[in-house]
């Protein structure tokens, strides 16, 4: 254990503490409606929006039509999305001359950025353009984050108002949240990577001499093409908006996405950075502060818990290369730039977040220390989150827990003043379990079809990691892959997307039907009988209900998966 680690871990923490208030404050003034610095910049820009497309902002919406705009609008994305990445040798910035995607790849990753997801089954710097890049998933990575951030609007405005239908506008919502929030700081974000060495170009690829000539195949290779990009300012948005995926396929292990130890540090703390001061956006919103800040201290306990797992089973060797001689700490497949405190950092934080970027192969982690992510994501991705889904979805978990503390005690179960009957516990049932009976459907056709077995890269527990991974990270949201499985055939577009598709759109609709119910009950002050969620008993009880419920749907997986490989590695098998 090194202290440098311990030192970048604590100081990560402080600093997302310190944050987490003012730019939680922030956003709800701008969710509010309310004067903020930026409003002398982008309030005519807002109002000008507002009149070409003849949005009334002074119009609210019931739950029936902010669902519908939302999957309007994210339907819309995906055909524009989809036609671009098909049509794409036909498009302009597309200097290396890249022919479009096949319909079932372009079919995956349209939807795999409209969802927030963004994984990729391809290698941007050799499939996708600039044009493609830019004006086709640069601009999903806004609109997909703040689709979840509306999503969650509706959420808290249902338990911030009693007896009433409208739950906001989700156009006005959507132009308010990337004009005041995603913008602003996604370029003071680019700007900052450029100058550490992330590049921002139109150039084309170029080639350039080695020092060292070294033989491939019987041929001596003297030159290497380097790719180039306008990738600072999909880097930054990528990361705020929790999106993942990457310019490049080597994602932000990359030198060109990710240069030094100061941009691996500054790019983890952009993945975590407005999940959670989303917390303290929702006490601000709903007139309760203790208890946005209980739920920043929930999820924050769980991600140290699994940082210092990950960190520390990291730090083991491998017995069977150790055999071989080879002393020192595993590092197969981290980046030695980062180290194995960046890399446990890193990867996280990526997976508890649910954004996807990824600067070491998970794949090569040790079982124990590849398993931290996948269980991460396994939690239905509620520590932290993506932005707007991961806090609801935690509250769908605070509200099971709430409901099933009044059985314990003989009482209707109430949170924030509103009574939880059985349309709120069915909708937060729905959205807690989905994407785990997603993972479980669709693994277990992998495992019985040729066309997902015949994807394996590596037999054995470590196959069924591979393939448990790749669905939890996509019917999760998150995106990550373990690699050493080849996503880019027919079965895992169609299989994949799929997941994405339910994973993102069932638990949204709902969260907004949930968000409807709720506004329309009266609020019920609390009593002697009240059950105080933001106390440090109910704290606990959360913790025990989401890893309950992570236990029992997924221990059997994770047996004959990590587990299973992790007895294996020490036996020497």
């Amino acid at each position: 254990m090194h202290i440098s680690d311990i030192v970048q871990f604590l100081v990560f923490i402080v600093l997302l503490s310190f944050l987490v208030k003012p730019l939680g404050s922030y956003m709800a003034n701008v969710f509010n409606g309310e004067k903020t610095v930026l409003s002398v910049v982008f309030r005519p820009i807002e109002i000008f929006i507002y009149k070409i497309a003849n949005i009334d902002e002074t119009y609210e919406m019931n739950w029936k039509e902010f669902a519908i705009s939302m999957l309007i609008f994210n339907a819309i994305g995906f055909v524009v999305l989809f036609l671009i990445l098909v049509l794409q040798q036909f498009l302009p910035l597309n200097p290396q001359h890249f022919k479009g995607f096949n319909l079932d790849l372009a079919f995956n990753t349209a939807v795999s950025f409209i969802t927030n997801t963004n994984w990729q089954a391809y290698s941007g710097e050799n499939t996708a353009s600039y044009f493609s890049q830019m004006l086709g998933l640069a601009v999903q990575n806004f609109l997909s984050a703040v689709t979840g951030i509306v999503v969650l609007l509706a959420l808290i405005r249902g338990f911030a108002r009693k007896q009433t239908t409208n739950l906001g506008n989700f156009w006005v919502d959507s132009v308010r949240t990337t004009l005041y929030i995603l913008l602003p700081l996604s370029v003071v974000a680019a700007i900052i990577l450029m100058s550490q060495g992330v590049i921002q170009n139109f150039s084309s690829y170029k080639t350039v001499h080695l020092l060292e000539p070294y033989i491939n195949a019987g041929k001596v290779i003297s030159d290497q093409v380097l790719p180039m990009g306008p990738v600072a300012s999909q880097e930054a948005i990528k990361l705020l908006g929790t999106n993942g995926g990457g310019f490049f396929g080597a994602n932000s292990a990359h030198p060109f996405e990710n240069p030094n130890g100061f941009t691996n540090f500054f790019e983890a703390f952009l993945i975590i950075l407005i999940p959670a001061a989303l917390t303290y956006t929702f006490g601000s919103m709903i007139k309760n502060k203790k208890q946005g800040w209980a739920i920043y201290l929930v999820m924050l306990a769980m991600f140290v818990v699994f940082l210092g797992i990950e960190y520390t089973s990291s730090l083991g060797n491998d017995p069977l290369i150790s055999r071989l001689g080879v002393a020192g700490h595993y590092i197969e497949g981290q980046e030695v730039r980062f180290g194995i405190g960046g890399t446990s950092l890193f990867a996280t934080t990526t997976t508890a977040v649910a954004c996807g970027a990824v600067d070491a192969m998970h794949d090569s982690l040790l079982p124990i220390s590849g398993m931290v992510p996948t269980v991460l994501m396994l939690l239905s991705e509620v520590v932290f989150g993506g932005v707007g889904s991961g806090l609801y979805t935690m509250i769908a978990f605070i509200i099971i827990a709430v409901f099933v503390a009044g059985l314990m005690i003989g009482r209707t179960p109430e949170f924030l003043g509103k009574k939880i009957e059985v349309k709120e516990m069915w909708m937060a049932i729905i959205t807690a379990l989905t994407s785990g009976i997603l993972v479980l459907i669709f693994t277990t056709i992998a495992f019985i079809t040729k066309a997902g077995v015949s994807s394996i890269l590596n037999p054995g527990p470590h196959g069924l990691s591979e393939i448990l991974y790749a669905f939890a990270s996509t019917a999760n949201n998150n995106g990550s892959a373990f690699a050493g499985l080849n996503a880019d055939t027919y079965f895992y577009n169609i299989t994949t997307a799929i997941a994405m598709l339910i994973g993102r759109y069932i638990p949204a609709v709902a969260i907004i039907y949930m968000s409807g119910t709720l506004a329309q009950k009266k609020y019920t002050p609390p009593s002697v009988g009240t059950l105080p969620t933001d106390k440090v008993p109910f704290m606990v009880w959360l913790i025990l209900v989401i890893l309950i419920v992570g236990a029992l749907t997924f221990f059997s997986a994770l047996a004959l998966g990590p587990f299973l490989e992790n007895i294996l590695m020490l036996r020497g098998a």
